[in-house]
């Protein structure tokens, strides 16, 4: 079964569309409907119908799905292994991340990686903790580079390094001007959350401390929700991470007591990674990690 094919399945059911599939795959929508078309007669079965929001699989493509995901896998191991015993770093890498990850950590180590190794093709793919754990869990990322998973899914983790958790004022709030916001204050300003529900930093602080603010907007991206305290719409909070590229009219505080995250690299398992993941490891690790720890990832 051609994997080419089973890649193009996959992307198109994640994305909910086929031409966002192509995009990411770097193919024409045509290309994409084509080579699914090509699987399907191959299974027998459709796999992909048409909804009013896009393209979803169907109950027969549910049930293959896991299978054409081990087939995608195999084959690019296969592939990568072999271009490592000829000396040759090749495949593709997917990446899970926060996008604040993607904008402020990764540009520069995706562009000295691409210098070194120009064979290997990298994917990212940004989402909040819940999204990046079930893309864990399903194998259809490499590893991802974000707060540790839970316990309850079974990953090697590679601390790389902590960021503060800051709140974000619009100019005008009365506890703009102090050098810390009290933990306990979340609750006393009408509040903007960003991806509620999605197990994010927001929602890990908030349950720990059992806070309860008053919500009054939910926002979809982090960087709505900085537009809308820019504009006196309420109060926020995020990783420091987010903003430090931000030219915006915003206060940005730390938490008092301070509030800190981790960002790990959490993989199935380090013994199976693919060399090209395993090299892009190595160049996170030293990039990133403070304490000068020898690496942990086989050779």
């Amino acid at each position: 079964m051609d994997e080419v094919k089973c890649e193009a399945l996959i992307t198109a059911a994640e994305q909910g569309s086929l031409s966002r599939a192509a995009r990411i795959l770097g193919y024409t929508q045509p290309g994409i409907s084509r080579m699914i078309h090509s699987l399907e007669e191959e299974l027998g079965f459709p796999l992909l119908i048409r909804t009013k929001k896009g393209v979803e699989l169907t109950p027969n493509g549910k049930t293959v799905l896991p299978y054409l995901e081990e087939t995608v896998r195999a084959a690019r191991l296969t592939h990568e292994t072999s271009a490592s015993i000829l000396g040759l770093l090749s495949g593709t890498l997917t990446i899970g991340c926060y996008y604040s990850v993607s904008s402020m950590i990764l540009p520069p180590l995706l562009k000295r990686f691409g210098t070194d190794y120009p064979r290997v093709r990298i994917i990212l793919r940004e989402g909040t903790n819940a999204e990046l754990a079930e893309a864990l869990e399903n194998r259809t990322i490499d590893f991802s580079l974000a707060a540790p998973t839970p316990e309850s899914l079974e990953c090697d983790h590679i601390p790389i390094l902590e960021d503060e958790l800051v709140v974000w004022l619009p100019p005008s709030h009365p506890l703009a001007g102090k050098t810390a916001f009290p933990l306990e204050a979340l609750t006393s300003y009408p509040f903007i959350i960003t991806q509620p529900g999605q197990d994010t930093d927001i929602d890990r602080l908030l349950s720990k401390y059992h806070i309860h603010p008053d919500f009054h907007f939910a926002t979809k991206d982090a960087y709505s929700t900085y537009r809308m305290v820019e504009a006196g719409l309420g109060i926020s909070f995020n990783q420091s991470l987010f903003a430090r590229g931000w030219k915006g009219n915003v206060v940005t505080l730390p938490f008092d007591p301070p509030q800190v995250i981790h960002l790990d690299i959490s993989i199935p398992s380090l013994k199976e990674a693919s060399p090209a993941a395993k090299k892009f490891i190595q160049y996170v690790e030293e990039a990133y990690r403070a304490d000068g720890a020898d690496s942990p990832i086989p050779h």
